[in-house]
């Protein structure tokens, strides 16, 4: 009688090893996403906390480009975190921005960060802030999270998996006739009097279409997030920073949405503009009615 011969317990930990490294190999950026994940919902722990006491506000380049002590706090949080576990990646943060650092993307795994992105609402206690995390690869986005934090609603999405709110997934609407959707936009103090009466403009030609409504949350990342999840059916931008979009993209591209250049061109991480729209149809019509204006690049450093 043949007796079948049980595996010791080192060839079994040999064969685990194995099947992990190979697992790890297929799939080489879900651990640092599974840690983003994690450190986010960390962050959000921290915001929802500040909350619920006296909020310091500091001016940055204007009146109402603002920052608070949680901004800072935050962004300290996820950075501190991630470049323990990966010492030699890069990372672009608005507060670190605004401290003097780089913002030129490079090919290096780089994480994009919004700590708080709303701040405008997270002063005001409206309840649409979050944090923003992107993840880059040779200048393309690998994956994208971003915490709806007094929500409680976290989106993520990984290149070619799909695209998730709280685990569940989610999908663009599909709508293609403009004048049956939903868009947002957000409006706000300009310097130039010109680009003021250009962002107030657009919106106007917008509502003439007509569309159904115009409506400004106060969260870049979050407005791209109620597009992939089918609550509004496009939203346009000029004047926004990378950290804004970063995480915001990544899910509205694998929850079957359109995001692109508001020239109609390609979308560029750095260029500080774009259209989203749950279709081509939609997001072509509002290139081809809204008017640009100039805004500086993030890779420029001058």
């Amino acid at each position: 009688m043949k007796v079948s011969r049980v595996p010791d317990l080192h060839s079994v930990h040999l064969w685990i090893f194995l099947l992990l490294f190979l697992f790890n190999m297929a799939d080489p950026w879900r651990e640092c996403m599974d840690h983003c994940v994690e450190v986010t919902k960390q962050a959000g722990k921290l915001i929802r906390e500040a909350l619920e006491k006296d909020i310091a506000v500091k001016q940055k380049s204007s009146p109402v480009d603002l920052v608070t002590e949680t901004d800072q706090k935050v962004e300290q949080l996820i950075i501190s975190s991630i470049k323990e576990k990966y010492p030699t990646h890069s990372f672009i943060g608005e507060e670190s921005v605004a401290a003097g650092a780089s913002s030129i993307l490079t090919d290096n795994p780089t994480w994009i960060i919004d700590p708080v992105d709303g701040t405008t609402n997270f002063v005001h206690r409206f309840p649409f802030v979050s944090v923003s995390i992107g993840f880059t690869v040779n200048k393309e986005i690998e994956f994208g999270i971003v915490y709806s934090c007094i929500e409680d609603k976290l989106y993520t999405a990984r290149k070619g998996k799909g695209a998730f709110c709280n685990g569940v997934p989610i999908k663009v609407s599909g709508q293609e006739d403009i004048t049956q959707s939903l868009v947002l936009t957000e409006m706000g103090f300009k310097k130039d009097p010109e680009h003021f009466k250009i962002m107030m403009g657009n919106i106007k030609t917008i509502l003439s279409i007509p569309v159904h409504g115009i409506r400004s949350p106060g969260s870049a990342a979050v407005n791209m997030c109620l597009v992939a999840c089918g609550s509004a059916d496009a939203y346009y931008h000029i004047g926004i920073h990378c950290w804004d979009m970063a995480g915001g993209a990544a899910v509205i591209t694998e929850a079957g949405g359109v995001i692109m250049d508001i020239s109609g061109g390609p979308f560029d991480l750095m260029s500080r503009r774009l259209i989203v729209a749950s279709s081509a149809a939609i997001a072509e019509r509002i290139a081809k009615e809204i008017t640009e204006f100039p805004c500086r690049r993030d890779d420029t450093d001058s």
